[in-house]
């Protein structure tokens, strides 16, 4: 059991949800909005995609990035920035028995080009997807390769930015533990264990615990599920002793037929917490517990 709890909310992601919700973070103000929402609702970290504005696709665009991270870090409230680094992995493999006429949805560039954003800004955090993947059916397929992988885990040490371990299957988490041998990441490295992502790890006790149980010593780990299982996986990653995350970019709903918004799922993640005996960090002290600076 874990009973100080770092939580962190992710607060658009970029994947289909437009539409879907009523009130998804899409312009940079509303996404720094939704991340100062959560802080107000007692998120310690705030993980943050961009959007196009006139799309409302996910975007690499830095300015995009630079505007959210100036508005949350001018607003006078204070929470742990966690910029994503995994945008531009995607693959759109072509049909049948045409699979380089890639589609539309691909959008494909290196490792070094991935991380321009947090180049620039240098957030607290950011994250680091650690190996390739299926996402859904059909044909798309991120894709994060070994040589990539180092690559990108080297230049974010050198950033001096902490990478958040993004763990959607177990052998995402074997690689990771590689680069840590080879001195790719820093002591007490952070991962996120990511389930329920078809087809990536489930989400349920057994693959949690397993992962819980292969992570290296003086790991911090904090896990989710997505969808209807965000607060069930959020209760069984405190009782197993680590750190949690909720927030749009994973859940829209609060409850069935409610759609939630990034203050209300916060304050439900909470709520469990502390009728759990735990209670969650203030970004203060989650920065002691990560071995974080403030930055701007």
């Amino acid at each position: 059991m874990n009973y100080e709890v770092i939580v962190t909310c992710a607060v658009t992601g970029a994947g289909d949800t437009v539409g879907k919700h009523p009130a998804i973070p899409v312009t940079p103000k509303q996404i720094a909005d939704a991340a100062i929402e959560a802080a107000k609702a007692g998120a310690t970290v705030a993980h943050c995609h961009v959007r196009d504005p006139e799309t409302g696709k996910g975007s690499r665009d830095v300015n995009l990035y630079r505007e959210v991270v100036d508005r949350i870090r001018s607003s006078g409230t204070d929470i742990i920035i966690n910029l994503t680094a995994g945008m531009g992995g995607d693959l759109e493999i072509g049909p049948g028995e045409e699979p380089f006429k890639f589609g539309k949805a691909t959008d494909l560039v290196g490792p070094i080009t991935r991380l321009a954003h947090v180049e620039a800004l240098l957030p607290e955090i950011c994250t680091l997807d650690c190996g390739t993947l299926n996402f859904g059916d059909g044909d798309y397929t991120y894709i994060s390769t070994p040589n990539m992988l180092r690559a990108g885990a080297k230049k974010v040490q050198e950033l001096g930015v902490k990478p958040e371990l993004e763990i959607f299957d177990t052998g995402h988490l074997w690689f990771a533990k590689q680069m840590l041998k080879e001195g790719l990441l820093d002591a007490n490295p952070m991962f996120q264990l990511c389930l329920g992502i078809p087809w990536g790890a489930p989400a349920d006790t057994t693959t949690m615990k397993a992962m819980v149980d292969n992570l290296p010593e003086g790991a911090i780990w904090a896990g989710f599920g997505i969808g209807r299982n965000q607060m069930p996986m959020l209760a069984q990653a405190l009782l197993l002793g680590g750190h949690v995350r909720v927030g749009l970019e994973d859940n829209i709903w609060l409850d069935k037929g409610v759609h939630a918004s990034n203050g209300s799922l916060t304050e439900r993640a909470c709520e469990i917490i502390t009728r759990l005996g735990a209670r969650p960090l203030t970004p203060a002290e989650g920065r002691k517990k990560l071995g974080l600076k403030a930055r701007g």
